[in-house]
């Protein structure tokens, strides 16, 4: 495996598991996990780098010692290249401490000595080198498992990185097909992390947090507070994952929102299940997926027949249709925007790579 993949394979892994409630770190015992939180906690770029830089080594070529850094060293490699070439490449595009100059070039690393525990360099705090030239120790001595501990490293910099407040761009003066175009670009973008299904939920329930304002058909009528993303309807009493009631509570409209998933026949009937004691004017099903596929011919017998028993009004479309079509009701566009980032800061499901991704589409990156 080569140290680029390595890096991604771990860093995915981390990913997936950082912010799982009932996930258990039990590959490296309390007092390897402390001397890993030192390193990381201490925000010094350049130790973080060189253990990050050591660590993938030797996970990569187990067979070298990876405490000779240097090729003028018996039996020594260059870490400075790996680092220049795979290292701090990889901390800049996921958003992790680096350096900006070279960490082997700092007075700490740059000595021709071997990271062993009398290593003479002057990294400190002391208790910060105390850290990384004893967990360097025991991976290479005593079988720590490289890999395992940079897991444990790449957890806890995700969590400390995704604690950091981002500041969302809100563009304005946009046109309705540049903002779906973007918001488009936002829905499929390839995530290393979860949770882009529920970014077109989103997105539609900031419409109707215009909606309910500017269009005359939702006067009166209250919009429900999104729910938990992983809230089942059947439990939490909703007909959708965006319900809009009366004003006496009951259920006047709701939207089931797929990502990538195409409208069946048994979809539409499974939301049927979940509307049908209700006098429920509209049911939208929406989907960011492409519905040529789609079998229609099944669909709209099953629209024509809950229209025909029940009265409801379902309708099955595309999210960007939908989103194109509600835009222009509003008054302002920038009105949208605003409560679409708004929905991305206080949705606990919307990760950091969610909200620099958005940055950086609108910024022209992506």
């Amino acid at each position: 495996m080569t140290h680029e993949a390595f890096l991604r394979q771990t860093y995915e892994s981390a990913l997936e598991k950082a912010f799982d409630k009932y996930f258990v770190f039990d590959k490296i015992d309390n007092d390897m996990k402390k001397l890993v939180e030192c390193i990381v906690e201490c925000q010094y770029k350049s130790v973080l780098t060189v253990t990050v830089t050591l660590l993938a080594n030797k996970a990569v070529v187990p067979k070298q010692d990876m405490r000779y850094h240097q090729k003028q060293l018996p039996n020594g490699y260059s870490a400075r290249v790996i680092d220049n070439k795979y290292i701090t490449p990889f901390m800049k595009e996921v958003s992790f401490p680096f350096n900006s100059q070279s960490a082997w070039l700092t007075r700490s690393f740059e000595q021709v000595s071997p990271f062993t525990l009398d290593y003479p360099g002057s990294i400190s705090p002391k208790k910060v080198k105390l850290a990384f030239l004893t967990l360097i120790d025991f991976v290479e001595n005593k079988g720590l498992n490289p890999s395992d501990v940079l897991f444990y490293m790449f957890m806890l910099l995700i969590k400390q990185r995704d604690s950091m407040k981002v500041e969302l761009a809100k563009p304005h003066r946009l046109s309705i097909s540049a903002i779906v175009e973007l918001l488009q670009k936002h829905f499929t973008v390839k995530y290393a992390c979860s949770g882009a299904s529920r970014l077109p939920t989103l997105a539609i329930y900031a419409a109707y947090q215009c909606m309910t304002e500017q269009v005359q058909r939702y006067n009166g009528k209250i919009l429900c507070s999104l729910e938990n993303h992983t809230s089942s309807d059947t439990q939490s009493g909703r007909i959708g994952d965006i319900d809009v009631n009366n004003a006496d509570d009951t259920a006047f409209e709701g939207v089931e929102i797929k990502h990538e998933i195409i409208i069946t026949k048994a979809l539409i009937t499974d939301s049927y299940e979940k509307f049908k004691i209700h006098n429920t004017d509209r049911y939208y099903l929406l989907t960011t997926a492409n519905m040529e596929s789609a079998d229609w011919t099944a669909i709209n017998e099953e629209v024509q027949r809950i229209a025909h028993i029940h009265g409801c009004q379902v309708i099955v479309n595309g999210v960007y249709d939908t989103l194109k079509y509600y835009l222009r009701l509003l008054d302002d566009t920038a009105d949208f925007i605003d409560h679409y980032v708004e929905c991305m800061k206080a949705d606990t499901t919307i990760k950091f790579q969610h909200k620099t991704m958005w940055n950086d589409i609108v910024g022209g990156k992506i």
